[in-house]
């Protein structure tokens, strides 16, 4: 670990007790989250979800919100000298009575506290630009501003201590006056027996109140904050109701003492989670393997947001801030941009604003096993321009992203910073948050058509067990494969086992990527019956009327970038080999040329920049209608398939090979004796299953190959 981790003079005792908290779950971490690991258990969760926030994000997040707030009452503070992460942009002015007493701050998934003791630093500085002795804040931040919540029982521990560790460097009494911080790590309710509530002396409407707040809390170890709960609480009724059972003098044989201090503890929790904030920052759980009592509340709560429990915060937590309030996260950035969460970005546009957000260059935090972003929102609607930085391009882990953040800072005139208008946003099909995208481009997304109207994306087969299903074309009999089936009847009539199979495959573009058979055999009766135990189907046959048909195809992994080839009549499209298809041979070529210049891949950078390209990405490709109406293109396009064919065919282990490139510029004699050993070789290989009796009429054609290579002086092998 650096040392400066353990500096306390640099804030190092936060650091090194974050790192050291993540380290100390890292075997647990790395057991239960896998990809081929099922449903997350609720004891696991916080070993799953446990990721320490690097310092300049924390900085990041805070400074653009709690310190922005500060800034729209006191624009001219030199508070704003001491926000080092704060990024260029308007700031609102905001004429209403200000109290730095009653600016809350909330982070709901707090771990080992680095936020909420960031903020107290920045908080100090509030204070003391208001005029409060040092001694006198910290108190008032503990006790006033800072509130957090946690599932897990150790990091919360950790929290309580490092913000109690903050109070003690300004006030030496601190831990001699039962000073407690607003934190709460979350327990499971209790039962509440009817002798229990026999021993309250409440209200029947106060029973009730203790009774539905204990069943919000049955599962409050697997869903911490964002269980949702009513705002109309007599909690001053239930406390009244509850205490004097949990300080009584006398022990209960049924347990009432402690089942009314879990309540009470409980009920401090509920209080915490239904207030609304000034400021809530957090680097929420990434979790999509859901156990079923997780999955079925997100599912009724949060349906639009439940393609990963990140969404579900992000959209849980900018509902809990106040009017004018913000809210920072770290996250994946797949939010921005795919399908499962067009939703959440739809709601995001309509209802609060971007207020500023960091992209992450895609491998940066090394920490998690996804791409990052981390941004602030405002629950506001009356300005939708933002502040951007995209460090797509900046290779080197988090050290150097905060590098160019503080680049841009120092000057706004960087290429990577955008301002932008989100409205722009919706412009584009699916809404990505694609912040770079020019005036231009979005004007053609309004004014084009999508690449639907003209030729037909579709996924493809997935076989649910492709080591049982495929091969590579040269472990089977060449004889037993159809290579140009135009349709399923003619696969049928065939009777042939093996057909070609499209897979995607490495970037390629034009032509190439025939590697693969499946056994298709009678219309693919063995895929088709291929099923779980219970006689559920495991594999998925999707648009087979377009088996066979030529195509263009791309791979849905394009790490490699984007690439897009024609596949000639006779293939099976996989999922990950998706294809489009038309009934217009050139416009489906044309198509695959615009696909394939750097408009196409500039585009589909936008529309999602991930490793994974669907179907629906490419569906609102834009098209002008001038661009696919040039017949000047055809002969281009027409060579570059041929060439690429070529190029592809050129290697051995290609179906179509036929002789090397090299040989076809020697004399043409030794050409044509060349080509006579091939033949003869290609048809022992085709012939390759036969019994050795009909190999051996072949024999004697070619005892002669190594004598004749050697006259023309190509080596006896």
């Amino acid at each position: 670990m650096p040392q400066d981790d353990f500096d306390v003079e640099k804030e190092g005792q936060v650091e090194i007790i974050g790192w050291l908290y993540q380290y100390y779950n890292e075997e647990p971490h790395d057991q239960v989250v896998n990809i081929n690991g099922g449903p997350v258990k609720t004891d696991d969760i916080p070993a799953a979800t446990q990721l320490f926030t690097t310092d300049w994000v924390v900085r990041y997040m805070v400074d653009n919100s709690l310190g922005k707030k500060y800034l729209e009452h006191y624009p001219d503070s030199p508070v704003k000298g001491k926000l080092k992460y704060l990024l260029p942009g308007d700031i609102t002015p905001d004429q209403s009575d200000f109290d730095i007493t009653r600016i809350q701050v909330m982070d709901n998934a707090m771990g080992s506290g680095h936020i909420l003791a960031y903020a107290f630093d920045v908080l100090m500085a509030m204070y003391e630009d208001q005029g409060y002795a040092k001694r006198e804040a910290a108190n008032s931040i503990i006790q006033n501003n800072l509130f957090g919540l946690e599932i897990d029982q150790r990091a919360f521990q950790l929290s309580y201590f490092s913000l109690m560790m903050k109070l003690r460097r300004y006030d030496r009494q601190a831990l001699n006056r039962s000073v407690m911080p607003n934190i709460h790590v979350f327990i499971a309710a209790p039962a509440v027996t009817e002798e229990f509530l026999h021993s309250l002396k409440a209200s029947s409407e106060v029973i009730d109140e203790i009774q539905d707040i204990a069943a919000h809390f049955m599962d409050a170890k697997t869903l911490g904050s964002i269980i949702e709960l009513p705002v109309n609480y007599d909690y001053a009724g239930m406390r009244n109701a509850l205490e004097p059972v949990a300080t009584a003098q006398k022990i209960s044989l049924f347990g009432n003492q402690q089942t009314a201090q879990q309540l009470l503890e409980i009920i401090a929790t509920a209080e915490t989670m239904t207030q609304r904030y000034d400021v809530v920052v957090t680097n929420p759980p990434y979790l999509n393997k859901m156990n079923s009592t997780l999955k079925k509340y997100v599912k009724k709560h949060y349906k639009d947001y439940s393609a990963d429990l990140f969404s579900v915060f992000i959209w849980h937590n900018i509902n809990m801030t106040k009017v004018n309030g913000y809210a920072g996260y770290m996250t994946p950035f797949v939010w921005m941009f795919i399908k499962s969460y067009e939703k959440l970005r739809t709601a995001l546009l309509s209802n609060v604003k971007i207020d500023s957000l960091i992209q992450l260059e895609y491998s940066a935090f090394e920490e998690a096993t996804v791409p990052i972003n981390t941004f602030v929102l405002k629950n506001t609607k009356n300005d939708e321009t933002g502040t951007y930085l995209r460090l797509s391009d900046f290779k080197g882990g988090m050290m150097i992203q905060a590098e160019k953040v503080q680049e841009a800072i120092a000057d706004p005139g960087v290429k990577y910073l955008y301002r932008t208008n989100q409205a722009n946003f919706g412009k584009i099909p699916g809404s990505p948050i694609a912040y770079w995208a020019s005036q231009q481009l979005i004007r053609d997304f309004e004014t084009g058509r999508p690449l639907s109207k003209f030729v037909d994306p579709r996924q493809g087969l997935a076989t649910a067990d492709n080591n049982r299903f495929l091969r590579q074309w040269f472990e089977v009999a060449y004889s037993s494969i159809k290579f140009d089936a135009r349709s399923i009847e003619e696969s049928i009539s065939s009777r042939k086992k093996w057909f070609p199979y499209n897979k995607g495959g490495s970037y390629r573009k034009w032509y190439g990527n025939y590697d693969y058979v499946i056994n298709w055999h009678n219309n693919g009766e063995e895929v088709r019956n291929f099923k779980f135990p219970n006689g559920k189907q495991r594999s998925v046959v999707r648009n087979p009327n377009y088996y066979f048909r030529e195509a263009i195809t791309w791979s849905l992994i394009t790490s490699g970038g984007f690439s897009i080839r024609y596949r000639e009549p006779g293939s099976i499209h996989d999922v990950s080999g998706m294809s489009a298809f038309s009934n217009d041979h050139n416009q489906l070529m044309r198509i695959m040329a615009l696909l394939n210049s750097p408009v196409g891949e500039h585009c589909f950078k936008m529309l999602n920049p991930t490793i994974n390209l669907q179907v629906g990405n490419v569906t609102v490709f834009p098209v002008l209608h001038s661009a696919i109406e040039a017949p000047t293109w055809d002969s281009l396009i027409q060579n570059s398939v041929k060439l690429t064919k070529q190029d592809w065919n050129s290697e051995e282990q290609r179906w179509g090979f036929w002789t090397l490139p090299v040989l076809i510029h020697i004399a043409e004699h030794t050409v044509l004796v060349i080509c006579h050993i091939h033949q003869r070789i290609s048809k022992i290989r085709v012939t390759a299953k036969h019994p050795f009796k009909k190999l051996a009429t072949w024999w004697h054609k070619i005892q002669n190959v190594p004598k004749k290579c050697q006259t023309f002086g190509l080596g006896g092998h």
